[in-house]
């Protein structure tokens, strides 16, 4: 009967259930917006400095097409063919096997993703405040560090953070995520844009441009940089986490599903090309920028500066960290839908699984705040060497991503049959160009690449 249940029909007062999506377009803002996050505007070009620029592009984008789109195809066609959540997917698809326990990892690691996630957010929405002002702007390093030291204050950001996420989600999935998707991604494009071009005109942009576009061929054997691409590439569309499982499962059967994966594909793509276009030549502004520095680094402790010399920086600024928290937001909303939809498909009212999934990752949220400095043995924790909010970034972002996505990729390609993920792909008359191509994709090509990019961050681990 919970199956069943509609969005009007879940309790009164307007509570959401499971829903589906008004259009495809709707579907393809949140899909993207899901993928889109802080990973894009300073993870991609974080990397490209780190990889000798354009040649790490160049990878990117190869790792994205073969070894990544491939799973996203196979994410959207498991939630469709099953209409259920991460867990009820592999249930439905595989019934009384042990393979739903890949569905709780994804759910579990949405979870686990948010509690940390929330607490960068919310760095990102006090910094639009903070490049208005120009408080940052003066010695941006010493006030990163005794911002994010700040624990109460930071901790009612994260709260303020999760409090917006999931007032977007309590409104279902068409007047909840799909509304917010459509407003909030093309603002978020249009942001980008106009960042980009002004920072062409900016001195140094030349150079910075030179060093994004100019391939440096003697890094392209390169494993290490290999690895960096396709691990990019893989944690950028949101892959192994369930979010497309999920956002797949509201999907019609008449929309063309292949299209789509390509549609959010490149739109996620296209965010993070575009980050490189505003990050390299305002970086090369600044004298002695570092091309490899990136994250909170560079995003709050050097780019500030820049911001309060330039004329008309405040403004610069203040777009700049509207568009990262547009980012920020738009992938927050996916990380708590996923345990959302898991309680909804299990009987729950959306209210009540809402409330109880936004106030489990707030509490799990506490810890990876206060050690950034308020508590002494969360900013290093016992036998890892990393504070507590690196250390979960570590364990979801590192390990249960890529061991979700490569257990999804064997279930599709292997176990439920890449045959029957073609015939879904292609119900109601859809077209899948390329389906043999992609059903070779997903049985060898993208589940050897995840394991290798397993292999590696384990060999990385025990050489540090």
């Amino acid at each position: 009967m919970a199956l069943n249940l509609t969005e009007k029909e879940c309790a009164p007062g307007g509570d959401a259930g499971r829903g589906s999506w008004g259009s495809s377009f709707g579907f393809i803002m949140a899909a993207a917006g899901s993928a889109v996050g802080l990973g894009n505007i300073w993870g991609f070009p974080m990397q490209v400095g780190k990889g000798g620029g354009a040649v790490f592009v160049l990878l990117y984008l190869v790792c994205v097409v073969f070894v990544c789109f491939p799973i996203l195809v196979a994410e959207l066609a498991l939630g469709r063919a099953s209409a259920r959540d991460p867990i009820g997917a592999f249930q439905v698809t595989r019934p009384g096997t042990p393979w739903w326990l890949a569905g709780a990892l994804g759910v579990t690691a949405g979870v686990g993703i948010l509690s940390f996630y929330s607490v960068i957010a919310g760095w990102t929405l006090a910094y639009v405040w903070y490049s208005f002002t120009g408080a940052a702007g003066q010695n941006p390093g010493a006030f990163f560090v005794a911002f994010v030291a700040d624990g109460g204050k930071n901790v009612l950001l994260s709260f303020g953070v999760l409090v917006i996420t999931a007032a977007i989600i309590l409104g279902g999935v068409r007047q909840g995520i799909e509304k917010a998707a459509k407003v909030m991604m093309p603002a978020l494009f249009l942001l980008l844009v106009l960042l980009g071009v002004r920072a062409l005109f900016l001195p140094g942009a030349a150079e910075g441009l030179a060093y994004y576009l100019k391939p440096d061929f003697s890094e392209i054997a390169n494993i290490s940089v290999l690895n960096a691409a396709l691990g990019q590439a893989f944690f950028s569309l949101s892959l192994g986490m369930g979010a497309m499982i999920t956002y797949g499962s509201y999907l019609s059967k008449k929309t063309n599903g292949v299209k789509s994966a390509g549609w959010v594909a490149g739109l996620d793509t296209c965010v993070a090309l575009l980050a490189g276009f505003v990050i390299f030549p305002a970086g090369f502004s600044i004298v002695g920028f570092n091309p490899a520095e990136g994250g909170p680094g560079l995003i709050f402790a050097v780019l500030p500066s820049l911001f309060a010399a330039m004329p008309g920086g405040a403004l610069f600024g203040v777009a700049f960290f509207v568009l990262l928290s547009l980012a920020a937001l738009t992938s927050a909303i996916s990380l708590l839908e996923v345990p959302t939809a898991a309680l909804v498909d299990r009987g729950w009212c959306r209210r009540k699984a809402v409330l109880l999934m936004a106030g489990l990752v707030a509490l799990m949220a506490v810890p990876s705040v206060l050690s950034q400095g308020a508590v002494s043995w969360l900013t290093k924790v016992p036998g890892t060497g990393m504070d507590f909010l690196s250390l979960m970034a570590t364990v979801w972002n590192n390990w249960a991503l890529p061991i979700g996505g490569l257990l999804i990729s064997v279930f599709v390609g292997w176990v439920w049959g890449a045959d029957k993920a073609v015939a879904e792909l292609q119900a109601e008359g859809n077209s899948f160009p390329g389906a043999r191509l992609w059903v070779f994709l997903i049985r060898y090509v993208s589940p050897l690449a995840i394991l290798f990019v397993i292999i590696m961050t384990a060999r990385g681990m025990y050489a540090g």
